[in-house]
Formats: C-alpha cells, sequence, structure tokens
C-alpha cells in the first residue's frame, strides 16, 4: 500500500479532509499538524514569540527545530508522497531529503506567496514535485519567473458539509473572518442596517476583545455580530437553515475562490457571492448569485428574499458534488504528478 505523508497547520481541519481522500484512494495516511509557526515550542516559548517584535529569528529557530522531528518521522514512516499546505515551517533542504529520500513532495499554497509572510514559499516550488496554487495570479507569478505551477482552488468535503433537509429560519447568513477585512465589516454593517427586519447571522470575530477591549465592549448588533468562530458540524447546520449564504472574498482573491465557495454549495444552500472570471466560469446560469458591486449585491438579496431559489441552489450543488470536492482534488494533483 502507498503512503503519505501530509504536513499542515491545523488550517480549519483540511489536513484531515485530504487524509480522508487519499484514504479513499487506497493511501496510507499519516498527519503531522504542527501549531504555525511555533511548533515544537510551547507554553513559555509560545508567549515569547507572540510578544516578540522581531519574530523571524524565532521562527528560524522553530524551522531548525522541526527539520530535525520532520525529518526522523519521514525516515520513520517512509512514505511515497509528502503532502504540505504553504510548508511555511519547511526549509527547502527539508524538501530536498524527502526527494532524496524516494517521495513526491506537493505542495499545495492556501494563501498567496505575493503576501509578505509567505514569501519563503516562493522558492519551494524549485524543491517540490508539484506546486499549486489557490490562486491563477501565483501562476502567472511562477510563470514569469520560469518556474511551473498550477492553479488548483479549495474543494468541499462532503462528509463535513452536506445537504439537510432544514426549515429556513434565517434569511441572509454570513460565517468567516470580519476583523481582518475592511471590505467585508463595509458590506456586512450596510446588511445589517438595511434588512434590520430579516432574520440575519454573521459569524466570526467581528470586534474582538484582544484587539481592542473598549471596542469590543461598546460594539453594536450584537443580535447580528455574534462576534465569534463556530465548529463546521454547525456551519453545515446553519447553511441549510439559511435563505441566503453570503460569501465575500479577501481582497488577496483575484481569480480564485475561498472553501466557502465549495462548502456552502456543498450543503445545497443559495449563496450570493462577488464575482470573478474563475468564479463566474463555473456558475454561469445563476447557480450563484454573482455581483460586481454593492448595487447588485443588494438586488440579489432582495430577489432572493422573495423567490423561491432552492433550484438554483440544487444545481449549484451539482457542480460542487461532481467536480469540485477534495477527492477530485487530490485524484487531479496525482494525475500531475505523472
Amino acid at each position: 500500500m502507498s503512503k503519505v505523508l501530509i504536513i499542515s497547520a491545523p488550517f480549519f481541519g483540511y489536513q484531515n479532509s485530504v487524509g480522508k481522500a487519499f484514504q479513499a484512494l487506497g493511501f496510507d495516511v499519516r498527519i503531522e499538524t504542527y501549531d504555525e509557526p511555533i511548533h515544537p515550542f510551547k507554553g513559555i516559548l509560545r508567549w515569547r514569540h507572540k510578544l516578540a517584535i522581531n519574530k523571524e529569528p524565532l521562527r528560524e529557530k522553530s524551522r531548525l527545530k522541526y527539520k530535525q522531528y520532520i525529518e526522523n518521522v519521514f525516515d520513520e514512516y517512509k512514505p511515497d508522497i509528502v503532502f504540505t499546505y504553504n510548508g511555511t515551517i519547511l526549509k527547502d533542504s527539508t524538501l530536498d531529503y524527502f526527494r532524496n529520500g524516494g517521495a513526491k513532495v506537493i505542495v499545495w499554497m492556501y494563501d498567496s506567496v505575493q503576501r509578505p509572510d509567505r514569501e519563503m514559499c516562493i522558492s519551494h516550488v524549485q524543491h517540490a514535485d508539484l506546486f499549486c496554487c489557490f490562486e491563477e495570479k501565483d501562476v502567472e507569478f511562477f510563470e514569469k519567473q520560469g518556474e511551473k505551477a498550477y492553479f488548483l482552488p479549495l474543494a468541499c468535503d462532503t462528509e463535513v458539509y452536506y445537504k439537510q433537509d432544514n426549515v429556513k429560519d434565517i434569511d441572509i447568513l454570513f460565517v468567516g473572518t470580519i476583523y481582518t477585512s475592511p471590505k467585508r465589516i463595509l458590506l456586512l454593517e450596510k446588511i445589517a442596517r438595511k434588512y434590520s427586519n430579516r432574520k440575519i447571522l454573521f459569524y466570526g470575530e467581528y470586534k474582538p476583545y484582544f484587539k481592542n477591549p473598549i471596542k469590543w465592549l461598546f460594539r453594536g448588533y450584537r443580535d447580528v455580530f455574534l462576534n465569534h468562530n463556530i465548529a463546521p458540524s454547525i456551519v453545515n447546520d446553519l447553511f441549510s437553515r439559511s435563505r441566503i449564504v453570503l460569501n465575500i472574498h479577501h481582497k488577496q482573491t483575484f481569480h480564485g475562490a475561498n472553501q466557502r465557495l465549495f462548502e456552502a454549495c456543498g450543503a445545497g444552500a443559495y449563496q450570493i457571492c462577488d464575482k470573478n472570471p474563475f468564479i463566474a466560469s463555473l456558475f454561469q446560469n445563476g447557480e450563484v448569485g454573482l455581483y460586481d458591486n454593492e448595487e447588485e449585491l443588494f438586488e440579489l438579496i432582495d430577489y432572493a428574499l422573495t423567490h423561491d431559489m432552492s433550484q438554483n441552489a440544487k444545481a449549484g450543488y451539482e457542480i460542487v458534488l461532481n467536480n469540485h470536492t477534495f477527492d477530485k482534488r487530490i485524484e487531479q494533483m496525482l494525475e500531475l504528478l505523472k
């Protein structure tokens, strides 16, 4: 039986989704989850990193310590494939160690390599057998450098996100990080004001205590902005209860998609999402409501609140189920490895 070693930060549990997809294809799987970028530091050393002004020396110390640890894991397990999200804790020499040991190395970038905190991943493309990106702009970036990368967005874990026959008792739902995105804050606050007579729930850290206790204490819209994160199983239940699921991408996404695009459709929900060329190519017939500006967003919301969008949601569900599951993604990766 072929073996795969999966190395990942706790990226919303998606390392487990990848593991299940490999298992479905007959692989033996081992998952190593590290606390990016601290592992294997614990306790006081963890807080030392969080409070340090210059974090890079501590990150480098962590990478060197993890290098010894993960190379020992590799020698013990002897995998045929090493899969890693981002690989920010892995040095190029560690990727070479895996390849020299007989394994194929797959890197899947879930954040743009052009982000300042992902610069060290740029050189990974030269030390991997397959380098995939969530964002088409990164593929173009590598092409200009004469390097080969592939565009491969995230997917839906169908064991986590699936249809449920629940009453639609929520009019508008949003689930995601809020406080780091001025774009999301602006739109969500406008929606909260405009549809104040509707049942609206926005889950995610909006004004977290650890950022500003004063703003946290005096924050408004407490019945709308719930100001905390929730588990995927709860997210799936909320999707099934919602007439509209909002999806607003971060500004770094130009030609790609976040995980919510696939998960909301995979749960059978009707979704309204900001448009880009990739998303528009997936949903060409209204399966997902796509908008270019605020005016179009509010038109889509108004329409969905007064019409039955179940057939649109069903068509979006079929598109994701047939083409955008983790099983499909891993099959694509293995085909590219050939």
